[in-house]
């Protein structure tokens, strides 16, 4: 194996602002940043974490802090989700008008080299075939599996933008039984101690795709994560939220939301109950929320709208809008290109 100087480890090359974004993923759970941070030396430094760069050294101190207080192995897959075109500052806008997949894969895998320089990746094309594998250049040893994982979590939101289906291979063993990783990680297939970890996309049977509305919707998920407000410090109507956010179509309905978080929709109502919010306002608010930024930044046909946000057809969806602000979807549309014109 290739070894890397010692010296390399203190040299600032990741982003303060993933720390931060971590540290506010541990707070949804419980878990403060004084007592994540504490004996990690990072205190001081991570006061600007905005323009800061951390060192190796000090990511995988927070990390190994990270690890005392997560008993839940699926926890770093769940943070690289969160990693997706917004969690690496919108990144992928340009990505989107790639026409050619294994390009988009390869502009992928070459900003989060870049980026997140803590594992490396290696892409591959074969056939109908992407597969990027990853590799630990920096010895990390009982963390692997925790960086693993997150890497693996950013890619999977990452490679949505390319098909449905995937599939990823992990080198090492997991606690949580199999099912509970597929939901999770929807139309993915998940291999567990197996000789390497990388994930194989097939191009082919590759569902046909508009990127414009691809575009679009990425456009309204970055905003309305900025106008979608809520109890931050409830960490399940956070988690139900986000998850409304990644599917406010017929994917976001409270039977499988509570699926994908491994409750029943009985449980998941009454915690929410106890929590003072309903899921019917929270998924109304983040579908009025969308669809308003849909009929202002983008030209998304209404009845394209309505499909996205589950609606069986354009007048349930413009009767639902009414409701929510007293005026038609047209005459939203209506009064914006006014404004611009």
């Amino acid at each position: 194996m290739f070894r890397i100087n010692s010296m390399a480890y203190e040299v600032p090359l990741v982003s303060g602002l993933y720390a931060q974004r971590f540290i506010e993923f541990m707070e949804a759970r419980g878990i403060s940043k004084e007592a994540l941070l504490e004996g990690t030396e990072l205190d001081e430094v991570l006061k600007n974490s905005g323009t800061l760069l951390l060192s190796i050294n000090q990511v995988t101190r927070m990390m190994a802090s990270a690890r005392r207080f997560l008993d839940d192995d699926m926890a770093a897959f769940e943070f690289g989700r969160t990693l997706d075109l917004q969690g690496h500052g919108l990144l992928g806008f340009a990505l989107l008008k790639q026409k050619d997949f294994r390009d988009l894969a390869n502009m992928v895998v070459q900003y989060l080299r870049v980026s997140l320089p803590i594992l490396d990746m290696r892409v591959s094309c074969s056939g109908d075939e992407i597969r990027i594998a990853l590799q630990d250049v920096w010895d990390l040893k009982e963390l692997r599996p925790f960086f693993v994982n997150i890497y693996m979590g950013s890619i999977y939101s990452l490679t949505s933008l390319i098909c449905r289906r995937f599939h990823f291979e992990f080198d090492f063993s997991v606690d949580h039984e199999h099912e509970m990783w597929h939901r999770l990680a929807p139309h993915a297939n998940l291999s567990f101690s197996s000789s390497g970890n990388q994930v194989v996309v097939p191009l082919s049977g590759r569902p046909a795709r508009d990127g414009n509305d691809e575009l679009a919707f990425y456009l309204a998920s970055a905003r309305s994560r900025d106008d979608v407000k809520g109890d931050e410090h409830m960490e399940l109507v956070a988690r139900v939220r986000e998850e409304v956010l990644r599917y406010p179509g017929r994917e976001g309905t409270l039977e499988r939301v509570g699926e994908r978080l491994g409750m029943s929709a009985r449980s998941l109502r009454h915690h929410l109950k106890m929590a003072g919010v309903s899921f019917h306002d929270i998924r109304n608010q983040v579908r009025k929320t969308f669809a308003t930024r849909y009929l202002k930044d983008t030209n998304m046909p209404l009845n394209k709208i309505a499909e996205v946000l589950g609606y069986s057809d354009q007048a349930s969806f413009t009767k639902a809008y009414r409701g929510w602000t007293g005026a038609t979807p047209g005459d939203i549309r209506r009064g914006f290109i006014q404004t611009q014109s």
